[in-house]
């Protein structure tokens, strides 16, 4: 049975780390100066949070190489943990320390505020950890400055403006995430085009198959999962190399299919609509007649 810790607040992981609580809603831990109380004796195989958690994750010798072009990452990787995820750890090693920063905030800190809406646009707090944002010198930097001032603001007393002003750094940390991870698509060019690619032949095999008559149509899930990426990375690769939705590139695959099939005037628009998946033949029609222009039957009839 595997032993997980419950991180429900702020206060736990800080507890686990024997470090000061500066404010019970948000705090920031940098490694160098857990002591050794720090580093409890038992082991836990996972953590289970019930606050957001990011980790600044110091890392040797990944150097990496895209379009021609190097890049440096050795100043570490951000990994982005939401509420009620669990992150399961490593084999135990009894002499790792871990090294860089840790910053952890309730979404109670978020209530009365506008990031308590746009918290849900930053999707990486659904990416998986192989998924982390890997940061550049000059990245790293910009990252560190922000955990310096939310860092200042929890070390003053706290006033009418500290709330504002913490969460006002917290959402202007995610921002340069957002920006980060948009130089990271476009650096990782190469093996997105691949993913792409592979997308594609998912794509034609599984409308080739049975499988839409046994399963339905395919989710943008389905095919994250096939690629061992999470929806959400996923979703924002194709949205990053496309310009549409995996959703808006799954329908449009359809409709190509479902063209060719119109061709075939031995078969129904009710038989084709079954083949491609769908459950009522008028919702295919429906969707044929939005992307196309003409219903399915109109569409063959202008063909012939």
């Amino acid at each position: 049975m595997k032993n997980i810790l419950e991180i429900k607040a702020v206060a736990d992981y800080f507890k686990l780390r024997n470090c000061e609580v500066l404010h019970p809603l948000v705090g920031i831990v940098d490694f160098d100066k857990v002591n050794e109380n720090g580093y409890p004796n038992t082991y836990y195989d996972a953590f289970h949070f019930g606050c957001y958690a990011i980790f600044l994750k110091d890392t040797v010798g990944c150097k990496i190489k895209y379009g021609g072009k190097s890049y440096d990452y050795d100043e570490g990787t951000l990994v982005f943990m939401a509420p009620y995820q669990t992150i399961e750890l490593g084999g135990y090693d009894p002499n790792f320390v871990p090294k860089g920063y840790a910053l952890l905030f309730h979404p109670d800190l978020l209530l009365g505020t506008d990031m308590a809406k746009k918290i849900h646009e930053y999707n990486f707090f659904a990416y998986s950890s192989h998924e982390a944002l890997h940061l550049s010198s000059k990245e790293r930097k910009v990252i560190l400055s922000l955990l310096d001032k939310i860092q200042f603001e929890l070390e003053q007393n706290l006033d009418k403006h500290s709330k504002k002003l913490i969460v006002a750094n917290i959402e202007l940390f995610l921002d340069y995430c957002l920006r980060f991870y948009d130089r990271q698509f476009l650096t990782r060019e190469v093996v997105n085009q691949g993913a792409l690619q592979k997308f594609d032949t998912l794509l034609v095999d599984y409308f080739s198959s049975e499988k839409p008559k046994t399963y339905g149509l395919p989710s943008v899930g389905y095919f994250a999962q096939q690629l061992h990426l999470s929806a959400n990375y996923f979703g924002d690769l194709v949205k990053k190399e496309t310009g549409k939705s995996a959703q808006e590139y799954i329908q449009g695959k359809l409709i190509d299919i479902a063209k060719e099939k119109v061709f075939d005037p031995s078969k129904s628009v009710s038989e084709i609509a079954y083949e491609l998946g769908f459950k009522y033949p008028q919702h295919f029609s429906r969707l044929f007649k939005q992307k196309v222009g003409h219903s399915p039957k109109d569409f063959r009839s202008s063909i012939n």
